[in-house]
């Protein structure tokens, strides 16, 4: 890994260092401040667009989750990640084709949000003797531009999920609608909070609510505070992201 680095940005590394020490720090503070414990918050690294390099070299100062938006950029990456010392989990919308690519190579989808793209998963894991975990993402805001199943119709949804095969339900993930102020915002983590203790409490067979995952760069702290337990950070920890 020394000479790739040799490659790459030097300031960059230096600058990703910072940045894994502060985010480290401040999960350490929101987690203090809603009660619990940092090693009660997982820490995942949103990494599209980011080159293995860089990614690596979270990894190497104690990065343990890392996660992809796009089924390509996964493949093409794949072979580079250093998965001896990370998991790697799909963050992005998946299409029901696009599940027999990736089935075998993610610890978890974080982003179910239909009974049909579950019955793919459910199909893939069976032809590929595996289990896959998910996490029920969930369209807090109810915005038409985001995918994500409607509280609504959320426990519908587990109830059917939970009857599959080789699918297992870890948690909720969800993306709150971009507001002008942290209050606002965090009135959409206290409802997502809400619906994780309300399915958790119903105790339905084959679903474990393990993981709420929300909470991205602009707003890990005040998810922290309204009872996230995993976030998911890209620029705050790897810069500004360059498309091509």
């Amino acid at each position: 890994m020394m000479e790739k680095e040799s490659m790459c940005d030097q300031n960059k590394l230096r600058d990703i260092e910072y940045n894994y020490k502060t985010i480290e720090e401040n999960i350490s503070a929101a987690a203090i401040k809603s009660g619990r414990s940092r090693e009660d918050i997982t820490f995942l690294a949103a990494t599209k667009t980011v080159e293995p390099v860089y990614i690596n070299h979270a990894i190497s100062l104690g990065l343990k989750y890392i996660g992809e938006n796009r089924v390509q950029e996964l493949l093409s990456k794949y072979e580079s990640y250093d998965l001896e010392n990370a998991s790697l989990h799909f963050i992005g919308h998946l299409q029901s084709n696009k599940v027999r690519q990736i089935i075998n190579k993610v610890d978890l989808i974080q982003s179910v949000d239909s009974v049909k793209l579950s019955n793919e998963i459910s199909r893939q894991s069976k032809l590929n003797n595996t289990d896959c975990d998910v996490l029920i993402e969930v369209n807090i805001g109810g915005e038409e531009s985001k995918s994500g199943i409607q509280p609504e119709q959320l426990t519908e949804l587990l109830y059917e999920i939970s009857e599959l095969d080789n699918v297992h339900v870890k948690g909720l993930m969800s993306i709150p609608p971009i507001c002008d102020s942290k209050t606002e915002i965090r009135k959409y983590f206290l409802q997502m909070h809400k619906l994780f203790v309300d399915i958790k409490s119903k105790k339905i067979d084959n679903v474990d609510m393990k993981f709420l995952s929300m909470g991205m760069s602009s707003d890990y702290e005040e998810a922290i505070l309204e009872g996230a337990n995993m976030v998911r950070l890209g620029s705050a920890l790897f810069g500004p992201r360059i498309y091509v």
